[in-house]
């Protein structure tokens, strides 16, 4: 009489866990991240309107591993990275005179980075590998 052997595997069923897992875990981290960046809008004072703070978003690209946060607010990237003499890409380095909303006229050389996508990023990676490794975690049992 043989006997047979009979393997069976659950691949299958781990990569759907562990890809829900992940999903998951970008979906938590894109929000995190989100609200960081809002908190970090906030911190700063040169921030006179909540437009670009409240368009503020995340999106998740589960297919490539990625969370996303941004936002559509056409100034965002001067923000982000600073304009005139400030500005991490080499900007205009002379003042210049502009009038605001208010009709209220002003001189300025150029902002300051802020960073406030940038610093929700790196300022809490632990935080970020926490969620994935409690993730991955609580969806492989």
């Amino acid at each position: 009489m043989s006997e047979e052997l009979v393997f069976k595997t659950n691949i299958p069923q781990v990569k759907r866990a562990t890809e829900y897992a992940i999903e998951k875990a970008l979906e938590i981290c894109g929000g995190l991240a989100e609200n960081h960046a809002k908190d970090n809008l906030t911190a700063f004072p040169r921030v006179d309107t909540e437009n670009l703070r409240n368009r503020v978003t995340h999106t998740v690209n589960a297919e490539d591993g990625e969370a996303i946060i941004g936002s559509a607010v056409k100034y965002a990237p001067y923000v982000e990275y600073g304009t005139g003499k400030y500005a991490e890409s080499g900007g205009r380095q002379t003042p210049w005179f502009y009038v605001d909303e208010k009709g209220k006229g002003h001189w300025t050389d150029g902002m300051k980075p802020s960073h406030f996508l940038k610093s929700a990023l790196t300022d809490n990676v632990s935080e970020y590998q926490r969620v994935l490794a409690t993730e991955l975690s609580n969806n492989m049992h």
